[in-house]
């Protein structure tokens, strides 16, 4: 396999996909071809009179920093089979917003087990905050609102642990609601045997067959049930997180 899961797409004051640019660059460059299957689902609410135009506007967001990489995108909303667009791909990316839309949609066109079937055989997949969640065994460790029920909360079960993304360790002031540990707790209380990996922003997990790095500007956080959390920073031997 052949990942790239990024935590977020834009630190805050910077331009769209700025941080994780020249990773992007760097993963592609070790594989034939520049075009790549692009996944818009998740992105619900860039026109909200029309789910297609949000689709059409997310594209081009995309498409136009990827082309400054000599990368070409083209959105598989524009095609009439989905699946056999996801066959055809060499290479895929799923950008983030809502994940419970985008997997909602990737049971509906049939894409969760195409595409983890391509990711299986070597092709090469990123993501971002969404985009990574849906490679996981479930979406239940998003951090968005389940504005729409998908069949179900299975995913495409590539990597053996949970991601959440944009994790952040501080619990606001005046705020009387859970922090994000809380949230990954309860989790953990239910599905104990599942270990959690909370990607802060600015950083990612690169993986290729049974090498995984963490890349970026900053620790990731290992939850398991019934020990405290760990961090590891990036240089740090995760490889065990592909064991688990």
């Amino acid at each position: 396999m052949n990942l790239l899961l990024i935590s977020n797409s834009t630190n805050y004051g910077e331009k769209y996909l700025e941080w994780p640019k020249n990773h992007i660059k760097a993963f592609m460059q070790g594989f034939d071809g520049k075009e790549i299957l692009f996944i818009p689902y998740a992105g619900v609410g860039m026109d909200p009179d029309n789910l297609n135009k949000s689709y059409d506007i997310y594209e081009k967001k995309v498409a136009d920093v990827f082309s400054e990489l000599g990368l070409i995108i083209h959105s598989i909303h524009h095609y009439d089979n989905p699946v056999e667009a996801v066959n055809q791909a060499k290479a895929i990316a799923v950008g983030g917003g809502n994940t419970f839309h985008l997997v909602a949609k990737l049971h509906e066109y049939r894409l969760m087990d195409a595409i983890a079937n391509k990711v299986r055989s070597g092709m090469p997949y990123m993501g971002w905050s969404a985009g990574s969640n849906v490679a996981c065994p479930s979406l239940m460790t998003t951090n968005d609102m389940p504005i729409i029920q998908p069949e179900s909360f299975r995913c495409m079960n590539i990597i053996p642990f949970q991601i959440n993304p944009h994790y952040i360790d501080a619990h606001i002031q005046g705020h009387a609601g859970e922090s994000r540990k809380q949230r990954l707790d309860e989790f953990m209380i239910i599905n104990k045997d599942m270990p959690v990996v909370g990607l802060r922003e600015a950083t990612l997990l690169e993986i290729h067959q049974e090498d995984i790095q963490l890349k970026g500007s900053r620790p990731l956080v290992y939850f398991r049930f019934g020990n405290e959390p760990v961090d590891y920073n990036p240089g740090d031997d995760i490889s065990f997180l592909l064991k688990a």
